[in-house]
């Protein structure tokens, strides 16, 4: 069964290199992009006002970590390996696809390939992906924001991961995994010390799933055709983490704390009512007391609105709220290519929700001057 990598390899394979220069715009003069290699910027409008669009979800690799993980059990796995990741990830045409695509801001993260590593090594890999993160932003301010990677199989360090993220380098939050691989649930107390320190800094968390199909335990069932440990595993890895997060307390305990989920909240949102009846029919399997209906709890999380059409939108802002959803395309990997216009073709809503989902959302999230 292929996974995410070799999935997207295949998906890049009759057009070798598209990644290279970003989703098949080119930097060649006279190639498909416009003449001279300049793309031109998509100005996004709502009435006559020009609105700032954010992308919540987009990932980046630092290929100098490369070299830190010689010679140890992850050699190899720094990211994604289609090409030039590191061109795909940060080129030119990185820029010249967020033009096309009306995206005035991204916030990268990177996924977490690290949670198995040792101390030292967890706490070398941070620091250079963060510094480089940083680095990053400092070329482009007013194009790229990123969240830090933390060492999360390790709370308390992950915890002054953030705190140097957020405090030295100007990252504005933090990114992590649903999971961590044989460990326990983020639920449990054990990582309070992190999401403790997420609400103090009053930063937001983008949770995104990792190697989902062994992470939930499905890996013998996505076998065969369809990209299932993806297309099945990273929501379904998403919602199971999300759920304990709910029913056992740990949103409770932290009120405050700004979880920001990818791909529309996973499959919760699509059936959340179902986590509500479950404890009227089964109330001996619902033994701990939450303060709140679970389905209420989705009203206090963020969602990325990679849910592809125009009815999954509507029905993810009637679930969450209008002002918990901001754009997402999973760049540079071709899951949402069409971001603004999915908005603009969503039914019922108003300027003021399209400008929400837009940017305005994420820009009061990420602290990011909403001027255009």
């Amino acid at each position: 069964m292929p996974n995410r990598r070799e999935f997207l390899r295949n998906m890049a394979g009759a057009s070798a290199g598209m990644l290279l220069l970003g989703r098949g715009v080119s930097n060649a003069v006279g190639g498909p992009g416009q003449a001279g290699g300049a793309t031109k910027r998509r100005e996004v409008m709502v009435g006559n006002r020009r609105v700032k669009t954010v992308d919540v979800h987009c990932h980046v690799i630092v290929p100098e970590a490369t070299d830190l993980l010689k010679g140890t059990p992850l050699e190899g796995r720094n990211g994604f390996t289609l090409g030039n990741y590191d061109e795909a990830g940060m080129g030119p045409g990185r820029l010249q696809e967020m033009d096309k695509e009306g995206i005035d801001v991204q916030a990268l993260s990177i996924n977490s390939f690290w949670y198995s590593a040792d101390r030292d090594l967890a706490h070398r890999l941070v620091d250079l992906q963060n510094e480089k993160l940083a680095a990053i932003c400092a070329t482009h301010p007013d194009r790229f924001v990123a969240f830090a990677s933390v060492a999360l199989q390790f709370p308390e360090l992950a915890a002054q991961q953030l705190e140097e993220g957020v405090k030295r380098w100007g990252l504005r939050g933090g990114a992590i995994g649903c999971s961590v691989p044989g460990g326990e649930e983020l639920s449990s107390p054990k990582y309070d010390l992190f999401w403790a320190k997420a609400e103090e800094l009053q930063v937001p968390i983008f949770v995104h799933p990792q190697n989902s199909a062994n992470q939930t335990g499905i890996r013998n069932r996505v076998q065969g055709n369809g990209v299932l440990g993806n297309v099945i595993g990273n929501p379904l890895e998403t919602t199971i983490f999300l759920s304990h997060m709910i029913f056992e307390g740990t949103l409770d305990r932290f009120p405050n704390l700004k979880i920001c989920a990818a791909h529309g909240g996973g499959y919760l949102p699509s059936y959340a009512d179902r986590m509500d009846h479950g404890c009227l029919v089964f109330p001996t399997e619902c033994k701990k007391n939450i303060k709140k209906h679970p389905t209420e709890y989705l009203k206090q999380i963020y969602v990325d609105s990679i849910v592809f059409t125009p009815e999954a939108l509507r029905h993810l802002i009637a679930v969450v709220g209008v002002n918990q959803i901001g754009l997402g395309t999973d760049y540079p990997f071709p899951w949402s290519t069409t971001p603004v216009d999915h908005v603009f073709a969503t039914p019922g809503l108003s300027d003021a929700d399209r400008i929400a989902i837009l940017g305005g959302n994420m820009c009061k999230l990420l602290k990011i001057p909403m001027m255009a």
